[in-house]
């Protein structure tokens, strides 16, 4: 096959797993949660176990009346969910999940090339919560700022700390430089950055800025109808990047005890999902001022341990 080619089935492909990876993860969601809180939740949709009851729900939401409030600067109001979802498929293009070409785009500043976009599909909630007229999303909007600019700092020391460890920027050559061992070397790094993640992404239990019992659903309280659906999908579609890069970073990625492949990256992918699902189940929602310490007196700390034991590791190894 020529590259253009080779290109666009490249393509074709992520596309096709960033439209169904995160489905999948919102359906898991609702029977995990439905089995672990003792509730059958929806069983008729679709037939077997109700597994079409997201199908329905889009249906739904694709029917529902777009409605932009008055006072609302419509422009970025209508933009808000797009760049809310759209970085989380961009960042699937550098996410390797097999080793040799199976990864879109092989960068070798993949690592912070990710980082960067990912923090840009929060600035979606910041958008949504200024541009809709509403004080309640204003509130949600200046949480979504607040715990972006808490969490980014721990959760990128995290990452540097594995980029130390492996000598590149490369996400394809820090799996392939990985080691069974990174598992204990690097574990502090893996809990600051999957934290992180979660925080934001706004999950439980850090979701303060969507608080229904305080400001009603925060920057998403104007939407309705499709444009509040693409801000659930990009809640899904963030939690497959985040347990990609978390799979990619600190896992080993393709590489498992036996037959390394594509199958081991998804398996891992799959399984982060379920401890953010459980998360959600078994956690109350932290208080704003919890949030904030959790990240500056116990995330930033240990970040800084971890990015220091590697550099330790790196001089003794070197030596």
């Amino acid at each position: 096959m020529t590259e253009l080619t080779v290109a666009a089935v490249k393509l074709l492909l992520v596309v096709g797993a960033f439209l169904v990876l995160p489905l999948l993860v919102g359906q898991a969601e609702h029977k995990v949660m439905a089995h672990m809180q003792s509730r059958l939740g929806p069983m008729y949709a679709g037939g077997f176990h109700g597994w079409a009851q997201l199908i329905a729900d889009g249906v739904k939401f694709a029917q529902k009346e777009d409605v932009i409030p008055a006072a609302a600067d419509r422009r970025i109001f209508q933009l808000a969910p797009g760049i809310a979802l759209v970085p989380y498929l961009v960042v699937l293009i550098v996410i390797p999940v097999g080793p040799g070409d199976e990864v879109g785009v092989n960068l070798g500043v993949g690592l912070f090339f990710a980082l960067a976009v990912t923090g840009i599909g929060v600035l979606g909630a910041i958008m949504a919560g200024w541009a809709s007229a509403n004080k309640y999303s204003l509130l949600g909007g200046m949480r979504v700022a607040a715990q972006l600019m808490s969490y980014e700092l721990p959760m990128v020391f995290a990452a540097s700390s594995v980029a130390m460890a492996a000598g590149t920027l490369s996400l394809t050559g820090i799996v392939g430089q990985w080691q069974w061992w990174w598992l204990p070397w690097q574990a502090i790094g893996g809990i600051v950055f999957f934290t992180a993640g979660l925080a934001e992404l706004r999950r439980p239990p850090f979701d303060m800025p969507v608080a229904d019992s305080e400001i009603i659903f925060g920057p998403y309280t104007e939407y309705g109808g499709l444009r509040f659906a693409f801000f659930l999908l990009a809640e899904y579609a963030g939690i497959v990047v985040l347990s990609a890069l978390t799979t990619v970073l600190f896992l080993g990625g393709w590489k498992g005890p036996f037959l390394d492949g594509f199958w081991w990256t998804l398996i891992k992918i799959f399984a982060l999902a379920f401890v953010v699902i459980w998360l959600r189940v078994s956690y109350p929602r932290l208080r704003e001022d919890q949030l904030q310490k959790l990240a500056w007196a116990w995330l930033v700390p240990l970040a800084l341990v971890q990015l220091a034991l590697t550099g330790v590791v790196r001089v003794l190894i070197a030596t």
